[in-house]
């Protein structure tokens, strides 16, 4: 199931950007291991196991890394790994005896992920930090939200999420298709700072080049131009517009019957506030779903602004199965999809240590096990 099937992960439990990105490649296939601590540890505000999606598809085993037994099931775990995903602060993992010299060692083909939030290096590399204050740093949070008001955290889907774990998907796939080539394992350093940064790559070229402004409100994908945004309707309900393109601009004035109302050439910032304030009016005159009626499907590009219950009933949605039920609990599917090696979930999140003795059964991994005799089984099965 899925194209990274075969592939054995070791992961050690985390929050955020780790464990998304291990539920990434759970979802496409690979045996991710995921090591709890035998003591709950500080995650933020718990919630029960059953709803901690990002936690589906993996098996748990509870380990006390300080303690010598444990360390060396864990080696064991990792000598037979393709790839590992930790992200503890920087020296973290090698004053347990699990950083990179010490596990490459052990597997020399091992791919090395590390999840960062400022870095492995640099004056706050040691410093606590989430989502917020890294996209804060790289100028994404300062370009989000409305003119004249405060910068507007956009969840944390840019630091955490896109930044952070995407990122250190596509590395370690990365690091393991090359692996496969050189028979060499290596280290993935994924920094959210530098997910961040890499995302707002287009943001700063249309910088360079004079097409964008530092004021928030004040351009065309931040809210700024009337062709691309958010407007309330009748019902207190919101509809989205993002008629970019001068063709798709066009109908929607058609579309709106503003063809001769709205003058002002679409890109001329000047004209861009009264346009605003005209469409306001006009979205104001009808509910959402009189809005769908209209536009919706049409090459204006249009879109209601569904809450989280809304999107799961959306007929578009619903006809892609974009939704699916593990154990009744309703959350996004796996994505991207494959033609020939379609990816799945699993199994539902499970309890730390859940799984401890079937882990160490199926890996072959016992708690006896020396490193040597781990480090010697592990050639053998390459």
């Amino acid at each position: 199931m899925g194209p990274l099937q075969g592939i054995k992960v070791v992961e050690f439990a985390g929050i955020g950007p780790g464990p998304f990105c291990c539920m990434l490649l759970a979802d496409m296939g690979a045996d991710v291991v995921r090591i709890d601590r035998t003591e709950p540890a500080d995650l933020g505000a718990p919630i029960e196991a059953r709803y901690n999606v990002l936690n589906r598809g993996r098996r748990s085993i509870a380990l006390d890394l300080k303690q010598a037994g444990d360390l060396a099931v864990a080696k064991g775990l990792i000598a037979k790994a393709d790839a590992l995903v930790e992200g503890f602060r920087p020296g973290v993992m090698e004053r347990l005896g699990l950083g990179p010299d010490e596990c490459l060692k052990i597997n020399p083909r091992l791919v090395y992920g590390r999840m960062t939030g400022w870095g492995q290096e640099g004056p706050l590399a040691q410093a606590a930090g989430h989502d917020i204050n890294y996209i804060a740093l790289v100028g994404a949070l300062h370009a989000i939200g409305p003119k004249g008001g405060a910068p507007v955290p956009p969840l944390n889907l840019i630091g955490d999420y896109g930044g952070g774990a995407l990122y250190l998907a596509f590395g370690l796939t990365c690091g393991l298709i090359e692996a496969a080539r050189s028979g060499k394992g290596q280290v993935v350093d994924a920094a959210m700072i530098d997910g961040a940064a890499s995302l707002m790559t287009s943001i700063y070229g249309r910088k360079a080049s004079g097409a964008w402004k530092n004021e928030r409100g004040s351009n065309a994908v931040d809210g700024g131009a009337h062709f691309y945004g958010c407007y309330e309707t009748s019902d207190g309900k919101y509809i989205s517009i993002a008629s970019i393109e001068v063709r798709f601009y066009s109908e929607l004035l058609e579309r709106l019957g503003l063809t001769d109302t709205l003058k002002t050439p679409q890109h001329d910032r000047a004209g861009w506030d009264d346009a605003k304030h005209k469409l306001k009016a006009l979205f104001k005159t009808k509910t959402r779903d009189e809005w769908c009626t209209l536009l919706e499907g049409t090459d204006v590009c249009f879109a209601p602004v569904l809450d989280l219950d809304e999107a799961m009933r959306h007929p578009h949605n619903v006809t892609r199965g974009l939704f699916v039920e593990v154990e009744g609990i309703a959350q996004p599917g796996p994505a991207p999809r494959f033609s020939r090696t379609p990816p799945g979930i699993r199994r539902p999140p499970s309890v730390p240590g859940e799984h401890t003795e079937e882990v160490l059964s199926s890996w072959d991994v016992s708690r006896g096990e020396t490193v040597a005799a781990a480090r010697e089984e592990s050639g053998k099965r390459r």
